[in-house]
């Protein structure tokens, strides 16, 4: 199954949640959604409500520290599971910075699964 790994970064998990709002609809209700990974070029999610592949949604990021990362996310994959829906979502033009901030994140991860 490796060999069909099409991820441009790595993937690590998250134990956080974000909220996001939809851009692109005059709905723009709070979603609670339960990150299963993340990197510095998208996000897998459970969410419980209906969200639209193609679409765009405004989110807060919140890592392990509390920081909080302010993102677009477009959403690509949908998979229906046993738990739940899964989704897949791009970011869309995060700053470098953030993108760093999450690399920052799997580092320390990384350190404290060694130690």
């Amino acid at each position: 199954m490796e060999g069909n790994e099409r991820r441009k970064a790595k993937r690590i998990d998250l134990q956080a949640k974000i909220i996001v709002n939809r851009l692109d609809g005059k709905d723009k209700h709070e979603i609670d959604v339960e990150i299963t990974d993340v990197s510095t070029s998208g996000i897998g999610f459970i969410c419980k409500e209906f969200l639209a592949k193609g679409s765009i949604y405004d989110a807060d990021l919140t890592l392990w520290n509390k920081d909080v990362i302010h993102c677009f996310i477009e959403i690509v994959r949908i998979m229906k599971k046993d738990d739940g829906v899964h989704y897949g979502g791009l970011f869309i033009g995060m700053p470098e910075n953030d993108a760093k901030r999450i690399e920052v994140y799997d580092m320390v991860e990384t350190y404290s699964k060694d130690n």
